[in-house]
């Protein structure tokens, strides 16, 4: 299996920016597509970014032109720069993989989530 953990979040005022790193360790084969989520207090769960191995990227409408998701695919892991923060980007961002298991199907994990605040 995939074990994500996910790394810098924090406070930031509207405006500012956070990078966001998620790296994966584990027993698996290869990794397919890598991924944000973020979850707000009484809001479903949505996708900010997602990136293949091959570097084909998709935003969230709500993201784009603001956020950039990246990946090293040497490190198995990924990145999301985030610039121009707004207090609406506030949430719990959880970071997921897709991964073919070194026996069995495709499958998808889950990180722990990182908490981003932008407050003034």
């Amino acid at each position: 299996q995939v074990r994500l953990v996910e790394s810098g979040g924090g406070l930031v005022q509207p405006g500012g920016s956070l990078r966001l790193s998620c790296v994966a360790s584990g027993s698996f084969f290869s990794i397919n597509s890598m991924g944000w989520y973020r979850q707000a207090p009484g809001k479903e769960r949505e996708l900010v970014a997602s990136i293949t191995s091959h570097h084909i990227t998709t935003y969230g409408d709500s993201v784009k032109g603001r956020f950039t998701i990246s990946r090293d695919n040497a490190k198995n892991t990924i990145y999301l720069q985030m610039n121009n923060l707004k207090f609406e980007d506030t949430a719990v961002y959880y970071c997921t993989a897709e991964f073919w298991p070194e026996d069995g199907g495709l499958a998808e994990d889950w990180g722990q989530g990182t908490q981003v605040t932008v407050s003034a």
